[in-house]
């Protein structure tokens, strides 16, 4: 038995990439989005990475691990400390291009769109629509036993260097599922892009002591989501306070871990709720018009520019009714160095969130009836 909840369930219906960028995200993108979302894997590889070597002394909290399997950025799987050589190794040889082995998933063109103006007029009332919605959107709850499944479709951009010779390429659209249990002390990856082999691989992995990983802000599980403060104030007091000195900036590393909260993870409805609306109180939030998802669903996003990358994090959600379709990040302003061929335009994240159910088991798929 599975419990199935499709997130948009009353958005378009997926299907083809919209004409505008879709022949830009699926002509010919191969991708072979293993463990590297290439630039974007790299930088927050290396943020986990000094996460890892500051948070017990800063913050006596676990160790942050190492996200989502190697989607190093949005959702929230978590990956113990062991993983991070294995992250790093993956990581270093996708710099060298070309089809992953194990992966099946080659390397190709740049992805791009259309950059759309972002503006900061009714960005309460937008998000304050956004949080009544999740508000009233049933979730169910997961029981001891179950998994929470999410899957999605996903591709990306990053810069890949041969020969010391740096280049664009990205990683085909693709289908991923997670599977996690309610105390996220286990889980299971499918993702071409970042497993060796076709089954996948297991997320119930020991932290660096050998102990069962302990859930955290930056890596939560349902129960840890389920036990939070639903006030907006409140929670996102405690972003800002557990993710000081990560990311460009403090607001924008706000931003960026609400928006993995929302992605590869299943909030309860009041959180959700609570989510947005803390969101509306980071400064420099911006709205976009019209946006469109990895499978080319168009919608409203509400956006935030990291002045430092020149990227711009977009969360998309259905225009009429508000359900939270998936996640893109856009290079706005031009890239340095070898981030130069990061050109304004390249989408170098891309995700559609496909389905959310809870399961009874790992690796268990929910039926498309629901």
């Amino acid at each position: 038995m599975s419990t199935d909840t499709t997130d948009g369930q009353n958005a378009p219906r997926p299907g083809p990439v919209a004409p505008q960028e879709g022949a830009s995200l699926l002509a010919g993108t191969a991708r072979d989005l293993p463990t590297g979302r290439h630039q974007f894997h790299r930088e927050r590889l290396m943020v986990q990475i000094q996460q890892e070597q500051r948070a017990p002394q800063d913050s006596g909290r676990p160790a942050p691990a190492k996200r989502r399997g190697l989607r190093l950025p949005r959702p929230a799987i978590t990956l113990p400390l062991t993983a991070v050589a294995v992250a790093t190794a993956v990581v270093l040889a996708l710099s060298s291009g070309g089809e992953q082995p194990g992966t099946g998933l080659a390397t190709g063109p740049a992805l791009t769109t259309t950059v759309g103006v972002a503006t900061t007029r009714g960005v309460p009332q937008l998000l304050d629509q956004i949080s009544l919605a999740a508000a009233k959107t049933s979730h169910p709850t997961v029981g001891e036993g179950q998994f929470v499944y999410v899957e999605s479709q996903t591709a990306d951009t990053f810069v890949k260097t041969v020969d010391d010779r740096p280049s664009l390429a990205s990683h085909v659209l693709h289908r991923r599922q997670v599977w996690m249990s309610p105390d996220g002390k286990e889980g299971w990856l499918i993702d071409p892009a970042v497993n060796d082999g076709k089954k996948g691989e297991t997320l119930s992995l020991p932290d660096e002591k050998g102990n069962p990983r302990e859930a955290y802000l930056n890596g939560p599980s349902y129960a840890y989501l389920a036990a939070l403060t639903t006030d907006p104030d409140q929670i996102l007091a405690k972003i800002y306070k557990e993710t000081k000195g990560m990311g460009n900036s403090p607001d924008q590393q706000a931003f960026t871990t609400i928006g993995d909260l929302l992605g590869e993870s299943y909030p309860p409805a009041e959180l959700s709720s609570a989510l947005f609306k803390a969101a509306a109180k980071i400064p420099g939030v911006a709205v976009v018009e019209n946006a469109v998802d990895a499978v080319g669903r168009e919608g409203v996003a509400v956006v935030r520019l990291d002045e430092a990358s020149g990227q711009r994090e977009e969360w998309i959600f259905d225009r009429a009714s508000h359900a939270f379709l998936g996640q893109r990040t856009v290079q706005v302003k031009k890239g340095t160095g070898d981030d130069a061929l990061l050109v304004p335009g390249t989408v170098t994240h891309t995700s559609a969130i496909t389905k959310r159910a809870v399961v009874d088991g790992i690796k268990e798929v929910p039926s498309q009836a629901g």
